[in-house]
């Protein structure tokens, strides 16, 4: 089944209907992403990817709210997702069950995001639209990739980045 936007946004799936999904072994983790149009567009990835599961993590916005679901177009609701307090936390649950982290950060560890080889599953990490992912979580992720940056502008927007990335390590999938 796919749904365009105009259907998408007056869906109501039902648990079954979200379950019926064949998701692949992909997270997305948003640590502290507050602009709404972000978490929307993280969802809209998070479909297009058939993600596994959303975990907005510390003082973000999450569904319901109708700037998210403006910019996800109804994609909220067939996206598994789960509200956190704590992004580390949730990073350590996903690494406890053997989720390679990938942080999408400019950093001087950081890789070009070209040559990252995914080991599935796999959680990719974006954070606060002025601050980044936090250092914590840096901490704890496996990779961190960044995507070259030619202008005056330091990194991209946040979901671009996150899409950008996402889209490459499905290029690994089986």
């Amino acid at each position: 089944m796919k749904l365009n936007s105009k259907q998408l946004r007056i869906s109501e799936p039902t648990k079954e209907d979200v379950k019926s999904i064949k998701r692949n072994p992909i997270y997305l983790v948003l640590d502290n992403v507050w602009d709404t149009y972000n978490i929307g567009s993280l969802f809209r990835l998070a479909d297009a990817i058939a993600a596994k599961k959303i975990f907005i993590c510390g003082e973000s916005e999450y569904p319901p709210n109708s700037r998210i679901h403006k910019a996800a177009v109804g994609t909220e609701n067939w996206t598994p997702w789960e509200k956190t307090e704590n992004t580390i936390e949730s990073i350590i649950k996903l690494k406890q069950k053997g989720v390679q982290i990938i942080a999408v950060e400019q950093h001087p560890q950081a890789v070009n995001y070209k040559i990252v080889t995914p080991k599935f599953p796999v959680a990719i990490v974006v954070g606060h639209e002025t601050n980044g992912v936090s250092k914590e979580v840096l901490d704890l992720s496996d990779i961190i990739a960044e995507l070259p940056m030619w202008g005056i502008n330091k990194s991209l927007n946040v979901w671009g980045a996150a899409a950008v990335v996402a889209y490459k390590i499905t290029e690994n999938l089986q």
